[in-house]
């Protein structure tokens, strides 16, 4: 047992996942935001990933939040109606437990049973090596980088492309209709 469980995020777990997510904004190159947002703005992108019945999900041991991962659109042109875009954050003091492989497994089959049919990764950073080997090890293959895209912490940064086919990818055509939201 890993000693954690994999669970829905509910609102009560928007201060702990603000607080993991302003670490990774103020000391790395995961995401290219540069000033973490509010508890209120946390809330806000939480809820709309609900609403469009996608997964949001914390990895918690007890009350305590170790890690986050959620699926959004890709892009919101219509034509990406059926590929997403996957983003996971751990708590500094939890890496290396398994957790954000969890998360990542779990948001992965979530995504495939509601019928999307690609997930990309848009990694921060050639160098972070471990989100780069984390979605490798669970099938995303490299398709490119976008070299110095952001500029931050003083330095250019790049970004790392990675994609993985979910269910039948696109060796079928989809449903008429885009995945409709269940359960997340």
């Amino acid at each position: 047992m890993n000693g954690f469980v994999l669970r829905v995020s509910a609102a009560t777990d928007v201060a702990a996942i603000g607080a993991i997510y302003a670490h990774h904004v103020l000391s790395g190159f995961g995401s290219f935001e540069e000033m973490p947002p509010s508890a209120d703005e946390i809330s806000r992108r939480r809820d709309a990933v609900l609403a469009l019945g996608l997964p949001f999900l914390v990895a918690a041991e007890g009350d305590r939040v170790l890690g986050y991962a959620y699926a959004q659109p890709y892009r919101p042109r219509s034509a990406y109606r059926f590929s997403l875009e996957d983003s996971i954050y751990v708590a500094p003091d939890c890496m290396r437990r398994g957790i954000g492989q969890a998360l990542l497994a779990e948001l992965v089959e979530r995504c495939t049973k509601l019928g999307y049919r690609q997930m990309v990764a848009v990694i921060g950073d050639s160098a972070n090596l471990a989100s780069i080997r984390l979605h490798e090890k669970l099938g995303f293959a490299r398709i490119g980088v976008l070299p110095a895209v952001g500029f931050k912490h003083g330095r250019w940064v790049d970004s790392v492309l990675m994609q993985h086919a979910l269910g039948q990818g696109a060796k079928s055509l989809p449903a008429a209709k885009p995945p409709q939201a269940a359960s997340a």
